[in-house]
């Protein structure tokens, strides 16, 4: 009887505490927030707003380029600063698909990165958190080159 309402103890406990799955319409709710995000993160570059660039860093923020990582914001700040020093922008960036777990907790931002001439050079894959109810910063961010689009034979 006893290991009975021990086990129950403990699955009432584990339930409690697990992080609750978002609806249909909170997950598209915190989607647009981080779509939204990420479109106003992008927006920086264009405006030439360092200072608004690492308002969207995480304190613990990642950058992978290549085979080096820039840890931490102020290492990411530092090196992305020459591509705010010029009157314009040598990059953009737009989200094309955005996902984010049902715990509300985490989320995956990607798409094209297109040159000052607008040609699509690389993709860009980000990942968010969301540290505040509505305030997302960017913790993990890799870009990758743009993949030739397969020729279709008819």
């Amino acid at each position: 009887m006893f290991r009975n309402r021990l086990s129950a103890l403990v699955v009432i406990t584990l339930l409690g505490s697990a992080p609750l799955a978002a609806t249909d319409n909170e997950t598209d709710h915190l989607r647009q927030q981080v779509e939204d995000t990420e479109k106003a993160f992008a927006a920086t570059m264009a405006r030439r707003d360092h200072a608004g660039f690492m308002k969207f860093l995480s304190s613990e923020a990642i950058f992978i380029s290549g085979e080096s990582a820039l840890r931490g914001k102020q290492q990411v700040a530092d090196a992305w600063a020459a591509y705010f020093s010029g009157p314009d922008a040598p990059f953009s960036w737009q989200p094309q698909s955005v996902e984010v777990l049902d715990s509300g907790t985490l989320a995956l931002s990607s798409g094209p990165v297109k040159n000052s001439q607008g040609e699509v050079v690389a993709t860009f894959n980000s990942i968010w958190r969301q540290e505040a109810p509505g305030e997302w910063r960017i913790v993990f961010d890799k870009g990758s080159r743009a993949c030739q689009e397969p020729a279709v034979e008819n």
